[in-house]
């Protein structure tokens, strides 16, 4: 089901001329999955999690790590909070 949201997240940004990538990070675990490149310089970071799904305790560190440094860390886990934040763009 993770899957699927991150997919249909991927389809949604595109869909608005955007760009999402998938993100991995050799060198730190726990960084979220996906990159969203918006207008203006502005980045989103994306946690994409399953319904129900909970935010590991290093991934919540992550978090608290880049939203200290200014940016926006969103955790999505269901397709209707995908549509909430495409529709906020």
């Amino acid at each position: 089901m993770e899957k699927e949201i991150e997919m249909y997240l991927h389809k949604c940004i595109k869909q608005k001329g955007l760009t999402t990538l998938k993100f991995t990070s050799p060198n730190m675990a726990g960084v979220p999955d996906r990159v969203i490149l918006l207008p203006d310089q502005k980045v989103v970071w994306v946690e994409v999690k399953r319904p129900g799904g909970k935010v590991r305790l290093l991934q919540q560190k992550r978090h608290l790590q880049f939203e200290a440094l200014g940016h926006k860390v969103l955790v999505i886990s269901t397709k209707q909070e995908v549509d909430d934040f495409v529709n906020k763009i």
